[in-house]
């Protein structure tokens, strides 16, 4: 290591280099951890390394505090190479009280550190967490390094000149903790100042409160010698292609890459929604983006929200909407009057824990068979899925390209870990981004009435009408039209037509979507682990580390659901075997195995949270052995 010298002539060590650092920040949903996550991450980002990240919400509002049931969690995974996830196992674990030990220690890696709260382990809250003894004091954590500090009154020394009630004081713990952190790993207090300055503006009182604890924290790590178990490391920056980045969220990245979409379309957009996690950011963001031609509408219930964007889509605007996995089930009656209509239109599914009411805050995978199949009557339509955050933006675009492009609803799936995540994005290139603008039908006829169902011959879509056009005057609707003149009819060959017409062309669209790809690996081989959605980041870790270790294993990935590209079939064909991870008890398996004949195998994880890397290179072993 090279020996550095100071302005005064001392020789110190610099800190050491670290690879990667996986930090989970854990405590009362009070305690403002992800907010504390948050602000680390964007230091972090400022910092160059690359970083993805995984905020884990307790499902009640506001459970008794010091309870399991009210424990929040912020995780991070950064480092100086590519990350593809939020980490198998923090390396160190901010602990500010006793339920955030208990709910998060089984996770953290033999010999990680933990940096308690000690002001918080008082024999209240210890009974509350369901301790007997004091874990800090009872031996029980011997396996790990454990840092014990007072955060609580220390935070009321830093700001004790401010005059803040014991309440409100307390509240400024986050920000002492995130100091800390930040002289662990070197970063910047600067970026969390502004923000400080920028959220607090007009309560001076608060501001300096807040910026107080954030120095403290950092100058006791400077200054207390708290051993080796907690000192200064270093992340150096990731090599990154230049550009220019941000962090962004699933959520955030949805909302900007439906603005692109109806953008690249010429369209002004409709966004009908109605609250629902994990799905509501995504119109917390677009709300804030009407000047690029967004209309956001927040319905009374989900049919009002779907019904509402189906109206814009008639009208000639791009109809949006977004749920979650119980909102959808309400929406697909109206789905199907999009279908049967054939109307241009979004929906995403931000997917939780289910079924029902599930787990609302948890991630899961498990609406697939609803996004293919979910809806009564043959009623075919595309299914796309995100695979990251960043991910979204381009799938969003491609979601408006094919329903416009088309006249078909079209699903987008993420889920509850996408959505909340964050990672680097690099800003594309707008001028790079290929419009695809609709041209609406003026054509009007020379004698009769427009039918409204005529199609295009290669694409089989329908002609998109605008209302108020002259001489187009016409009617959809959910009862079955006839094919030639689109009025109502019940004749038994016309409906097997235009039943058989849908169909053809949602299937059709395989002709016009990208050919599947090998994300890592060989065109054939041993084994071929396939995923969709969020598990990219696991299996791709998971399969790069068995290929390095002489695996014959290839990872798959997809992002057109329904429906599948052309070559699936004969690609999955060239692999002895097929391995299907998923957050769900095997519904990607069923339909690959439905449609291609080949012996899929599930890998089945449905308890809330994200595949680990460790769990998929098993699963690897074993599928090989």
């Amino acid at each position: 290591m090279a020996i550095v010298s100071t302005d005064s002539g001392a020789l110190v060590r610099p800190p050491p280099a670290l690879d990667s650092v996986v930090v989970r920040f854990a405590g009362d949903s009070g305690d403002g951890m992800q907010l504390t996550g948050g602000r680390f991450t964007l230091s972090t980002a400022l910092a160059g390394n690359d970083l993805a990240t995984f905020p884990d919400f307790p499902a009640e509002i506001r459970a008794p505090q010091g309870t399991t049931f009210g424990v929040s969690a912020f995780q991070i995974n950064f480092g100086s190479a590519s990350i593809e996830t939020a980490g198998d196992a923090p390396d160190v674990l901010m602990a500010m009280n006793p339920a955030a030990l208990k709910v998060n220690l089984a996770d953290l890696r033999a010999g990680g550190l933990i940096i308690a709260d000690t002001g918080a382990f008082d024999p209240r809250n210890l009974t509350k967490a369901g301790y007997a003894g004091n874990p800090l004091e009872d031996g029980s954590l011997a396996p790990y390094q454990v840092v014990g500090l007072d955060i609580s009154r220390l935070t009321l020394e830093a700001v004790k000149p401010f005059g803040l009630g014991n309440r409100e004081a307390l509240r400024c713990k986050n920000m002492w903790s995130l100091g800390l952190l930040l002289w662990m790993f070197d970063r910047s207090r600067e970026p969390v100042i502004q923000w400080l300055k920028s959220r607090f503006g007009g309560q001076r009182q608060l501001l300096e409160a807040n910026i107080a604890a954030l120095n403290a924290g950092h100058a006791h790590g400077e200054t207390a010698e708290l051993g080796p178990a907690l000192s200064q490391c270093r992340v150096p920056p990731a090599a990154m292609a230049p550009g220019l980045y941000r962090t962004v969220t699933g959520a955030e990245a949805l909302a900007l890459g439906l603005v692109a979409g109806s953008q690249l379309a010429g369209l002004p957009m409709f966004f009908g929604s109605y609250p629902i996690t994990p799905a509501s950011p995504i119109l917390h963001h677009l709300a804030r983006l009407k000047e690029y031609g967004v209309t956001t509408f927040q319905a009374e219930d989900e049919i009002a929200a779907i019904c509402s964007a189906i109206g814009a889509s008639y009208a000639g605007r791009l109809g949006v909407t977004s749920s979650s996995g119980p909102g959808l089930a309400l929406k697909t009656e109206a789905l199907g009057l999009a279908i049967v209509s054939e109307l241009p239109l979004v929906v995403v599914n931000s997917q939780r824990s289910g079924p029902s009411t599930g787990m609302p805050t948890k991630t899961e995978q498990s609406d697939l068979y609803q996004a293919v199949y979910g809806r009564n009557g043959d009623s075919p339509l595309v299914v796309l899925a995100a695979r990251s955050p960043s991910d979204c933006f381009e799938v969003a675009i491609e979601a408006v390209r094919l329903a416009v492009a088309f006249m078909t609803p079209v699903i987008l799936l993420s889920d509850g870990y996408i959505a909340n995540a964050a990672e680097p994005w690099r800003l594309p290139d707008p001028d790079a981004l290929e419009p695809f603008a609709v041209e609406f039908y003026n054509r009007a006829p020379a004698e009769g009435r427009i039918n409204p169902f005529q199609r295009d011959p290669q694409t089989l879509k329908r002609v998109w009408i605008k209302p108020g056009t002259p001489g187009l005057m016409h009617r959809i609707g959910g009862i079955e039209k006839s094919f030639d003149t689109g009025d109502i009819s019940y004749e038994p060959d016309n409906h097997q037509k235009m039943t058989d017409t849908r169909k053809a062309k949602i299937d059709g669209i395989a002709d016009f979507i990208p050919d599947q790809a090998v994300s890592l690996g060989a065109a054939g081989g041993k084994l071929a682990v396939v995923g969709w959605g969020s598990t990219y980041g696991a299996i791709h870790q998971a399969v790069a580390r068995s290929r390095a270790r002489g695996a014959d294993v290839s990872h798959i990935h997809l992002r057109h659901l329904w429906p599948l590209p052309r070559n699936l079939g004969p690609l999955l064909r060239g692999y002895e075997r097929v391995l299907v991870p998923e957050m769900n008890t095997g519904q990607l398996k069923t339909v690959l195995r439905d449609q291609y004949l080949v012996d899929a195998k599930p890998y089945r994880k449905v308890s809330g949270q994200p595949f680990r890397i460790a769990e998929i290179e098993a699963a690897i072993d074993q599928a090989l052995a």
